[in-house]
């Protein structure tokens, strides 16, 4: 007998072109033929967006999984609430030109792309005007430039969209960008794909990550909302980063219905933990246009706060806090 030629791993890329857009094909995958809150005539600008291997671990059969709820769009969506506006947190005004915004003291934050691996129906940025910020070689050099002219700045954080949404060669061209800014020394990277897409851990960025990392201090934040994201898929992937000396952290956003009790955050952080990843920020929803049914009312949060504060140690208890537009520093809860 000839023995059988194992099939080809998929590359991230091929998994993340496959990413299922329609909500009634997750649904069918996930022996549901109908969910009663589904809004199937959801916004076309920010459609449902869900790669393989993050479907791979919802709950069969379970209308009310965490991950799926993160990751439908529902009907409530469509219903307008007051406070709740398309850029809550104060992006625009903060812009400086050539994709980066600047909030804080000594970092800025760069818009490396629109595109992200899976679309969170609670993104802060799901109405912004990405193409008005979009990065070319001459908006680069133009970065390099305005870097080199600003020394108070001694970060710089990645953001989008997500930037390992780029290819690795675009990601290497931006960070190429970055050299001979004497003054940056930390290079910090928000990122979901490790979480929702672990194949992007890949030789190609270990590669490049090594590089940077001898450069500068390199910050990765993932953002895990929910114990039940962690699998052993993640966990390989987390420990090839680890081989790199990178800071892991990790931000959860506090959702209704997904991670409000008290069990469900301290068990993330323990799983967290258990990768060596440590909770950094615990953010209260922001209030954009359509993620109104995951806010979670601040005594709630703060109440849930105390008793992970009850029964964890404090280097597991992520800092409870709210970005408020125009503020000078995260608002601690």
């Amino acid at each position: 007998m000839i023995p059988a030629t194992p099939l080809p791993t998929p590359d991230w890329q091929s998994i993340l072109a496959a990413a299922v857009r329609d909500p009634l094909e997750l649904l069918d995958q996930l022996g549901l033929t109908q969910h009663p809150a589904l809004d199937t005539d959801f916004d076309p600008s920010f459609p449902l967006r869900a790669p393989a291997p993050w479907i791979a671990r919802m709950q069969y059969g379970n209308p009310n999984d965490p991950l799926l709820l993160q990751t439908l769009p529902l009907r409530s969506e469509l219903d307008p609430v007051v406070g709740f506006s398309a850029d809550p947190v104060g992006d625009l005004d903060a812009a400086r030109g050539h994709g980066l915004l600047q909030k804080y003291h000594g970092r800025a934050l760069l818009l490396t792309t629109a595109a992200c691996a899976i679309h969170c129906r609670y993104c802060f940025r799901r109405a912004f005007p990405y193409q008005d910020y979009s990065l070319s070689p001459q908006t680069l050099n133009d970065l390099h430039a305005e870097l080199y002219a600003d020394p108070s700045l001694h970060e710089l954080i990645l953001s989008g969209g997500d930037p390992l949404a780029l290819s690795t060669s675009r990601l290497h061209k931006l960070i190429e960008a970055l050299h001979g800014v004497p003054h940056l020394q930390t290079l910090r990277m928000h990122t979901r794909l490790p979480v929702v897409l672990p194949q992007r851990i890949d030789a190609e960025l270990m590669q490049l990550l090594e590089q940077a990392s001898r450069r500068w201090r390199v910050v990765m934040v993932l953002h895990v909302n929910h114990a039940q994201e962690i699998d052993q898929i993640f966990a390989d992937a987390v420990h090839t980063l680890r081989q790199l000396p990178i800071t892991l952290l990790n931000q959860t956003v506090l959702l209704r219905g997904i991670n409000d009790k008290p069990e469900s955050l301290i068990e993330l952080s323990h799983s967290l933990h258990r990768q060596h990843v440590l909770p950094y920020y615990l953010h209260q929803l922001d209030q954009v246009t359509g993620a109104a049914h995951f806010a979670v009312p601040d005594t709630e949060a703060q109440a849930l706060h105390r008793e992970m504060r009850s029964q964890l140690p404090g280097y597991l208890v992520p800092r409870l806090v709210r970005e408020v537009a125009g503020a000078s520093n995260k608002t601690p809860l």
